[in-house]
């Protein structure tokens, strides 16, 4: 049975100051990115297909993960596996009046008003946003998925929208629970998947165990 994956990226650069803003990864998100990478190479995926969105975030994860674990082949990459855009969530449905002013400073405030965006873009059933996102990262995964022939497995960098979005509808979680999966994904954390005669399950959510003893100043949330 094919074993698929899912890598958050490694921390982004909030606020810096480049022509990318967030979409580019700190010092951390690299060194992340080869941690993580050494941990798959531990686990010894079977001739991994290696996928990841287009954000540059994404794929400099891919990069320098195939790098750390010494995976061979050529990096695929496909939009479908982007982030949604979560300045223009909370801009939309996370402010007072749609005015960005209203954001609490502090990681805990704008985790808070991402919270409140991110269940009213899944209650806007109006906007069809939410579904469309959802359906395009399933239909990535299925035709990953279909692509893959026997006793070969895939990576797959994407990021925690993304990944909260497969692991809720696998589950068939509430939009609650899908906003508290996605509150708590690490960069960097592992989320597995097997692909059987029955379908889709999820076998390990978040994995972030390579980030434990001496390597615990490496994880981050955002």
């Amino acid at each position: 049975m094919p074993v698929i994956h899912l890598v958050r990226h490694g921390q982004a650069s909030f606020g810096a100051e480049t022509a990318q803003g967030y979409d580019v990864l700190s010092d951390l998100g690299r060194r992340q990115a080869e941690v993580v990478g050494a941990e798959l190479a531990r686990r010894a995926p079977r001739a991994p297909a290696v996928v990841c969105g287009t954000l540059n975030r994404q794929r400099d994860t891919a990069e320098v993960l195939m790098d750390a674990a010494g995976l061979d082949g050529t990096l695929r990459t496909d939009p479908r596996w982007n982030e949604y855009d979560h300045l223009a969530l909370i801009e939309r449905y996370g402010t007072a009046a749609g005015d960005p002013d209203a954001v609490p400073a502090g990681d805990r405030g704008v985790q808070a008003v991402l919270d409140r965006a991110l269940g009213a873009w899944m209650d806007d059933t109006d906007d069809g946003g939410w579904e469309r996102f959802a359906a395009g990262a399933f239909d990535a995964l299925r035709e990953l998925v279909a692509g893959l022939g026997p006793g070969r497995d895939a990576v797959v960098v994407t990021s925690g929208g993304v990944v909260a979005a497969l692991c809720g509808g696998l589950l068939s979680a509430p939009p609650s629970g899908v906003v508290a999966l996605n509150r708590v994904m690490v960069n960097a954390a592992i989320t597995t998947l097997v692909a059987g005669a029955s379908g889709l399950s999820l076998l390990s959510f978040n994995d972030h165990a390579h980030f434990a003893g001496h390597r615990r100043p490496l994880l981050t949330y955002r």
